[in-house]
């Protein structure tokens, strides 16, 4: 994949939610050093030693900006310091999100309310603020960091994660209809199986902790199928990568996939019907033979 000259893109502004590691550390990183003057966000600033030290290695055109995508004053905040500063915001990278694990009984109201309030309603609530921006500037462009599992399907212990993906899919493919008049284009990027702290960070309901849940035979039966998988993930900087080809493809296009697993899977289920599909995803998670515990 060939960069676009840094030249090109120099007084270009990017705000990236979620940096302190993984996808939005890398992609922040990355824009950075194409020549975007990139605001890194993160909820804690105290995570920010290891970014602050490359951009100052390296001289980059990268700054960190405190914004808690589940707070309304925080956001506003963030966004009205950086327009203030710059002026203008020309790309909206909404990666900043969570997994919430276990099956779907076990999630308690409360557990899921959070989910949705970090992974879709932070995209809604960062993206509303960074919109009056791009309409006056009639242009932009907005990236949802989304999730291989959206061509999945979905797996067990995931309804939660899955299900705001699923949205945030929903919510970009309408914004596109209502934005493009405005010169504004939404991007989705689909990653596979990426290798960060993303998994070790993982929160598992409460419930499904116990041990007489009756899933607990389905959620022991993933966690060394979840493993393997692991061995064979891709690299954040590749999604960086999709990212930055995808704001400075002239024409981009709605979806980038992010990794040779999910192109395979959405390869597959093209030539699938979805019972089929469905049984080859049972058989990969190895729960074929999976009995309840009551």
């Amino acid at each position: 994949m060939t960069s676009p000259s840094s030249s090109s893109l120099k007084h270009r502004v990017a705000l990236v939610t979620g940096s302190s590691s993984g996808i939005g550390y890398e992609t922040s990183l990355m824009l950075a050093r194409n020549g975007f003057i990139t605001y890194a966000t993160m909820r804690n600033l105290k995570k920010s030693e290891n970014i602050k030290s490359l951009t100052e290695k390296e001289k980059l055109p990268l700054k960190v900006e405190q914004l808690d995508v589940t707070d309304d004053r925080s956001v506003k905040n963030a966004i009205q310091s950086i327009t203030v500063e710059s002026s203008k915001i020309d790309v909206l990278v909404n990666n900043a999100g969570y997994a919430l694990n276990g099956a779907f009984e076990d999630i308690a109201m409360d557990e899921l309310k959070a989910q949705y309030e970090t992974n879709l309603f932070g995209v809604a609530r960062v993206t509303q603020a960074v919109l009056p921006f791009m309409r006056k500037q009639k242009s932009g462009i907005i990236v949802n960091i989304s999730s291989g599992v959206v061509p999945m399907g979905g797996f067990p212990g995931g309804s939660a994660y899955v299900s705001t993906k699923f949205a945030i899919e929903g919510l970009s493919k309408s914004m596109k209809y209502e934005l493009e008049p405005f010169g504004i284009k939404v991007v989705l990027v689909e990653p596979g199986v990426i290798g960060t702290n993303f998994f070790n960070a993982v929160v598992v309901a409460k419930k499904s902790q116990d041990s007489s849940s009756p899933y607990s035979n389905i959620m022991k039966k993933m966690a060394p199928r979840f493993e393997e998988i692991m061995k064979n993930a891709s690299s954040p900087e590749l999604v960086a990568r999709v990212v930055l080809k995808a704001i400075t493809d002239e024409n981009p296009s709605l979806i980038y996939l992010a990794g040779k697993d999910v192109e395979q899977l959405k390869e597959a289920n093209r030539g699938m019907s979805d019972e089929e599909f469905y049984r080859m995803m049972k058989k990969n998670f190895n729960l074929d033979s999976i009995e309840s515990t009551t």
